[in-house]
């Protein structure tokens, strides 16, 4: 089949894995919507393909989604989290913009032919965000690599969380959370691994103990490094999909302490610790307990994100969702 791949602005690492899978089978034609410009070249490639792929609902996945009515051709949207959700405690979600941000994300998502969400609480959400049955709605995890994710030769009392630093996403991936929390283990070493792309970290900064320290970007082999070295990984947002650095780490046998919200408890099961959204303390006794854990506990985390979160099936998922929608 001949298939437009529609993405808004970044062509991140899971949105190319998702392409890379359905080159294999398929002819790709790549589409960065980033501007209203963009809208003719999005409608020269979906009047060539049989189906439309939008990665995130929102006003590019509307557009998309439309053209692919007018002309007479299958459209799905992936939805990774952002897209449907409302947090307005953070001022965080597409669903706390606009009325028209709001309209345009409901309408795409309620007229596509398929919607794959990565954890079945965006479907939830969906429904009561979007004001929508969810009838197209279905849930398909992404996928992740076990050969290359895999753990070292020893670990240390090292607690690493990852991410950007930024002024949008400091609360929402609670750095605050992870920098106070750090303040109450003195006696452990804590990194927060990720490119500051603001000066919002200096605020964290000023507040931060001596035990914590900001590594800013570091490249792909980098980060496999301080996934093979840490005992603990700690994801500790206020609203994920399923998150890729959290599935990541486990993979390289860190023992996980995460914020009951959302993909987060979906990747991690029984094999770390939950904590409540921006309670340090409450944080603070998990990593505790997680750095006493024999190294079982890793393997366990390893074990279920090898087996319930393969790439393969991602790229079963993925490739048989498009023949479905297309032989409707």
């Amino acid at each position: 089949m001949r298939i437009a791949f529609v993405y808004y602005a970044s062509f991140s690492s899971f949105i190319k894995r998702d392409y890379e899978i359905i080159c294999k089978a398929h002819e790709v034609e790549e589409v960065n919507f980033s501007c209203p410009g963009d809208a003719v070249k999005l409608m020269k490639a979906v009047a060539k393909c049989d189906l439309a792929l939008i990665w995130f609902a929102g006003g590019h996945a509307f557009v998309a989604v439309l053209l692919s009515k007018l002309l007479r051709k299958k459209s799905m949207i992936i939805v990774g989290g952002f897209d449907v959700a409302r947090v307005p405690e953070i001022d965080y979600g597409r669903f706390t913009q606009s009325w028209t941000k709001k309209f345009l994300t409901k309408s795409a998502l309620q007229y596509a032919d398929r919607v794959l969400v990565v954890d079945p609480s965006l479907k939830e959400d969906a429904i009561k965000n979007a004001g929508i049955d969810g009838h197209n709605i279905d849930y398909l995890p992404t996928g992740y690599d076990y050969n290359k994710f895999v753990p070292g030769q020893a670990k240390e009392n090292l607690v690493i969380t990852v991410g950007y630093v930024s002024h949008s996403v400091i609360k929402r991936k609670g750095f605050d959370t992870f920098v106070r929390t750090a303040s109450l283990l003195p006696d452990t070493k804590f990194l927060l691994i990720g490119k500051l792309i603001d000066d919002s970290a200096d605020s964290l900064k000023e507040s931060a103990p001596n035990n914590i320290e900001f590594t800013g970007f570091v490249t792909d082999e980098e980060l496999l490094g301080y996934y093979q070295r840490s005992k603990v990984y700690c994801q500790l947002s206020a609203y994920e999909g399923l998150p890729n650095a959290l599935c990541e780490a486990m993979l390289c046998e860190c023992i996980p302490v995460g914020t009951d919200r959302n993909g987060i408890p979906t990747a991690m099961g029984d094999t770390g610790f939950l904590v409540p959204f921006g309670d340090a303390i409450a944080t603070s006794r998990a990593i505790a307990t997680a750095l006493e854990e024999p190294m079982e506990r890793g393997q366990k985390a390893r074990a279920r994100i090898r087996d319930l979160f393969p790439e393969m099936r991602r790229e079963r998922g993925l490739l048989q969702a498009i023949e479905e929608v297309a032989s409707k």
